[in-house]
């Protein structure tokens, strides 16, 4: 036996000397101990249960929505709808939900704001989670109560009037003002399948104790806006412009603010919401505000947990 062959048959004879545990201290390592293939199994399902625990827990703090304690309400009346689609993708990268209140109005496309056009459009607000009102079917904007001999309010005088269309002055009895209401509502649920909620705005604000019995008597409640949440996108842009409007929002608004602007105004040369929407919304957030629907609105909130005690009903 060559020296070389000796001196390898001794080594491994020391090695086999060493007790087991012990092979660190002599530079050796111990012999692993090899697992069984049930062993392995179960480990491997182990740490597959453990990923999808740490997978879910991780999407689900990801999507939860943290607590709106001082949150304000915005909400949109419809208009000609050249800025819907960017009002719509501002709310989503906010993951703001807010109020539509909705009246057949003319497009810039040529159709009107409920035509199939813009059927998808809807759909996809409701799938959004946002809530909806009436803004009349013909946006009849109040001008006066008509007493009858005895001096009782039977009528009311409005102005029907929408973007480029031609105004028509006319009379409502209380049956047809709530018939333009429901009229909106018929034909939302007919592109949506959503109803609206028993809330209604009516155009310009303007009302009477009498115009508000006549809808109440027909299951809506009306929502008007704070003083500061007018946010001015309907004012002529030469006096009020976007850059003044949005200085004068971040400083008035308050929590509990409800806040109004409109799905397209056609005499603003500058648009509003491209220019002040995104701001107006960081801004607010950077405050320490926060967005929620009507829903969740103290004053509101009772009409939308129990809408079958007082649904909008058709004359």
């Amino acid at each position: 036996m060559t020296p070389l062959a000796q001196s390898r048959r001794a080594e491994r004879g020391r090695a086999r000397s060493v007790p087991r545990g012990d092979g660190d201290a002599c530079g050796i390592e111990p012999q692993a101990h090899r697992p069984t293939r049930a062993g392995l199994g179960a480990a491997r399902r182990s740490a597959r249960k453990y990923l999808f625990s740490l997978l879910a827990l991780t999407a689900a703090v990801a999507t939860a929505q943290p607590a709106c304690n001082k949150p304000v309400y915005l909400t949109f009346d419809t208009g000609h709808m050249g800025v819907a689609p960017l009002i719509a993708e501002t709310l989503k990268r906010h993951n703001a939900r807010a109020t539509f209140f909705i009246a057949s109005e003319p497009t810039l496309t040529g159709g009107t704001t409920l035509d199939e056009t813009w059927a998808p459009w809807w759909r996809e607000r409701v799938a959004e989670g946002h809530d909806f009102g009436s803004h009349t079917w013909d946006h009849d904007i109040f001008m006066e109560d008509l007493p009858d001999a005895e001096g009782k309010v039977t009528r009311f005088k409005v102005r029907a009037q929408a973007g480029v269309q031609k105004p028509v002055v006319k009379e409502l009895s209380a049956e047809q003002y709530c018939a333009e209401l429901t009229k909106v509502g018929d034909r939302f649920k007919a592109i949506t399948g959503q109803a609206l909620s028993p809330i209604f705005r009516a155009p310009a604000g303007r009302t009477s104790p009498a115009l508000l019995s006549a809808a109440k008597a027909c299951g809506f409640t009306h929502v008007g806006w704070s003083r500061a949440g007018f946010l001015g996108d309907e004012l002529p842009s030469q006096s009020f412009p976007n850059a003044q409007l949005l200085e004068k929002a971040l400083r008035d608004i308050r929590p509990g603010d409800i806040l109004i602007a409109h799905l397209g105004i056609w005499q603003r040369q500058d648009p509003w919401a491209p220019a002040v929407l995104e701001p107006l919304m960081t801004g607010l957030e950077q405050r320490g505000l926060c967005f929620a629907p009507l829903r969740e609105h103290p004053r509101y909130a009772a009409l939308f947990k129990n809408p079958a005690k007082n649904p909008p009903k058709t004359p």
